[in-house]
């Protein structure tokens, strides 16, 4: 085991015992974190998605911020804008929220297309354009974008192009009784030791540097993958290209396949997975470990597969009993 990735292990204990049930969550946003990428996530709320990414942040030494998205949210909200200041006489550039390490962009799905398209180059390019002026972001950026099952009116689609800049997109779901328990009495405990420091929930015993976190992600990176699982993980997106190939009873299901960027992505995100198991190479079950949340949202299904209550998950799963393991 190496010294970064016991670090980060350690990281994931401490995180898994403040956002309890969750374990799933912590995990892929780990993943996500280490293969310098962005996550949606879609949950009810309540689900402890802000704590999570917050929790992270203190637990890094990261900065952090959060976006709260609503209609009437302008571009500038997010990027920042050019300042007149009259004791100067000249204009100074004011930096936005997505200035920082950990950016967390809440109900991304109530803002406009204006405000997207201002999230997708800071997303994709980790820059933003302001008055013919170029800003770079911080090395380590990531976005946790969350989504409300529950709710759509008010909302906007994301358009595919910004769906696939997003490395993961996780699915959460309700704990059960035992754990919903737990939450209560870690929720007590707090309530108790916080009552004379209102900040406390958000401090942390345990510390790691960004500068660990991009050192981890450049090690986990460097995991060997055979070149039987290397044709497993491209036959895995190619199916998702010709689904009726594969198999027949998907046919007319699936409008556009998974881009090539979801190979990067699977790849990426399946050495990570493996080096978190603590293994030095990647297995054909690291890759499904992470399928469903790289492919989710890379998969366009027709309007005869939603009509028939099909989703892309119920897509993956065919696809992986279809193609064959090496």
């Amino acid at each position: 085991m190496s010294a970064l990735r016991d670090k980060i292990i350690r990281l994931q204990n401490h995180l898994q015992s403040r956002i309890l049930g969750q374990e799933d969550l912590v995990r892929k946003l780990l993943i996500t974190l280490l293969a310098s990428g962005h996550a949606l996530v879609e949950g009810a709320p309540g689900l402890a998605k802000t704590k999570a990414i917050r929790t992270l942040a203190t637990s890094i030494n990261a900065d952090y911020n959060r976006i709260q998205f609503t209609p009437d949210l302008l571009p500038s909200d997010i990027t920042g804008s050019d300042v007149y200041v009259s004791s100067t006489g000249k204009f100074e550039f004011r930096k936005g929220p997505v200035f920082a390490n950990l950016v967390l962009a809440d109900e991304i799905n109530r803002a406009p297309a204006k405000v997207q398209s201002a999230l997708l180059e800071a997303m994709a390019e980790k820059q933003i354009s302001v008055g013919g002026q170029v800003y770079r972001l911080p090395e380590l950026f990531l976005v946790m974008a969350t989504q409300n099952p529950i709710e759509h009116e008010g909302t906007y689609n994301l358009p595919e192009a910004q769906l696939d800049r997003f490395l993961m997109y996780i699915k959460i779901n309700q704990p059960n009784a035992y754990t919903e328990r737990k939450i209560l009495e870690l929720v007590r405990d707090e309530d108790t030791s916080c009552a004379d420091d209102k900040k406390c929930a958000d401090k942390s015993d345990y510390k790691l540097t960004v500068d660990d976190v991009l050192s981890a992600g450049k090690e986990a990176l460097k995991v060997y993958t055979s070149e039987d699982v290397v044709n497993y993980l491209v036959e895995l997106i190619m199916a998702t290209r010709d689904a009726v190939k594969y198999d027949e009873s998907l046919d007319g299901y699936v409008r556009f396949g998974a881009s090539p960027r979801a190979t990067i992505a699977l790849d990426k995100c399946s050495k990570i997975h493996a080096w978190l198991e603590g293994r030095d190479f990647v297995t054909p079950e690291d890759i499904n470990a992470v399928v469903h949340d790289v492919l989710r949202h890379r998969i366009i299904l027709s309007f005869e597969a939603m009509a028939e209550g099909v989703n892309a998950d119920d897509v993956i799963r065919s696809l992986l009993k279809a193609v064959p393991l090496p």
